[in-house]
């Protein structure tokens, strides 16, 4: 019986280097000359350290574009409350999200019964596991999660025929 699996995850070492890669950015632009901005990634957290708000955007949008280059979409990131920190300078946590949480999973459940798909789908842990007769029905199911248009960004693995 064909099945595959429903997960949302991100390579941490991509992570690493699109962070590592926001610090080498930082150090060569004019506008961050003399500037204590930092960013570094431990354990699926990104903590952004900058000297005011304007540069922790400006770090935003550094940040997402070496993500972007490395396929992790924005989706994946959840911004934490801005906190002061000395001065005028604020950090910033960002998590990156990995698996899908209970609720999610229950709605996809729930919206690919209510399709009337002929397929079996079990949440296990933080992945869904989606089975079916024909594989015609287990590509219906991926498009038809695809234009559910949920904000966590899916990637769907271990095909198995």
């Amino acid at each position: 019986m064909p099945s595959f699996d429903i997960v949302s995850e991100v390579d941490q070492s991509e992570v690493e280097n699109a962070v590592q890669n926001v610090m080498r950015e930082i150090s060569v632009r004019y506008d961050f000359k003399g500037s204590k901005s930092t960013a570094e990634h431990k354990d699926g957290v990104i903590n952004v350290f900058a000297d005011d708000d304007l540069k922790l955007r400006q770090m935003h949008e550094i940040l997402r574009g070496q993500l972007h280059k490395r396929g992790i979409e924005p989706g994946q990131l959840d911004y934490q409350k801005v906190e002061p920190a000395a001065g005028q300078s604020v950090r910033q946590n960002i998590v990156v999200k990995e698996g899908i949480d209970k609720e999610l999973a229950k709605k996809i459940v729930k919206e690919i019964k209510g399709a009337k798909m002929k397929v079996q789908v079990a949440i296990q842990g933080d992945t869904l596991r989606v089975s079916g007769k024909k594989r015609d029905d287990l590509q219906a199911v991926i498009q038809f999660v695809k234009d559910l248009g949920l904000e966590l960004p899916m990637q769907y693995k271990n095909f198995r025929d």
